[in-house]
């Protein structure tokens, strides 16, 4: 099993002697990525849906990645999720190539549609066309990062006669891992992604969602390049060995753990870490 840490962008951890010393606890303590999370803007007030205050500090998940690009060494690092429906792909095909360059082959790419309307007003992007914007987006970058000659011709988005170099280091491109835990998401995930990921699940909807994958796959003819659809998880509670191997038996190859312990912000999370490290294993 794969184990990942997430949020290293987000809240008191912000800072860049705090996100330094997160990432390198998680690199020496075994684990195999760490992964940002994502609201560009915040409602304020706070209103449902909306998870997080309008105080809460939420670092841009492409300046996120490229500093632990540099912070780094071994770990792979995750996007989980960029709400992609709220981004240019054009743009962000540059980005992420980019990261992948610096980060030499380290990249994953997890996206998402979103939930908050709000969020979509703020950024002028209709709230209902937010799926089939994830949907296209994911196919406008895999044409840029894999074209000679790229071209792409969308509802959204369209361009022939350009080049957007450098190309991802990792070929045809980085690993596309399509958040959400809808029907809408499976059926995206078999058709579009090289992975799922289902954030704060047990193991009772986890095994709902990897039965709603599978009935995806049943209605859906998945691309052949995109080979076996991998799982990742981050798992509601304490995580011990003996609740790995359960996920592992689901067929979850990565578990992505959200950080949760004792004394201030970032020994809070350096404690964390190490305390998981040693209950399952990793050092």
């Amino acid at each position: 099993m794969k184990i990942g840490y997430f949020g290293f962008n987000m809240g008191p951890l912000a800072e860049p002697e705090a996100m330094g010393a997160i990432l390198r606890a998680v690199e020496d303590c075994g684990f195999e990525s760490a992964w940002t999370g994502e609201h560009v803007v915040a409602i304020d007030p706070q209103a449902p849906p909306s998870p997080i205050a309008p105080d809460h500090v939420m670092l841009d998940t492409v300046a996120a990645l490229s500093f632990a690009a540099a912070a780094t060494q071994r770990i792979r690092l995750g996007s989980g999720i960029i709400l992609l429906a709220q981004r240019n792909p054009v743009v962000l095909a540059k980005e992420l190539a980019s990261i992948d360059v610096l980060s030499q082959g380290r990249l994953l790419v997890g996206v998402g549609v979103g939930y908050v309307p709000g969020e979509f007003e703020a950024l002028g992007i209709p709230y209902a066309e937010r799926g089939a914007r994830v949907s296209e987006h994911i196919e406008a970058m895999r044409a840029l990062w894999t074209q000679d000659k790229p071209s792409f011709d969308g509802r959204f988005t369209s361009f022939r006669g350009i080049q957007s170099k450098p190309s991802p280091v990792q070929t045809p491109h980085p690993p596309i891992i399509i958040g959400g835990m809808s029907p809408a998401a499976y059926t995206r995930a078999v058709r579009h992604g090289s992975g799922w990921y289902g954030f704060n699940q047990d193991l009772e909807a986890a095994a709902a969602s990897i039965a709603g994958l599978a009935a995806a796959a049943r209605d859906i003819e998945r691309p052949d390049p995109l080979g076996p659809l991998s799982v990742s998880i981050t798992p509601k509670g304490v995580v011990d060995r003996d609740m790995v191997k359960r996920f592992e038996d689901l067929g979850v190859e990565r578990l992505i753990l959200l950080p949760k312990g004792r004394g201030g912000p970032v020994a809070r999370a350096v404690g964390f870490i190490e305390d998981a490290a040693e209950r399952l294993g990793l050092v």
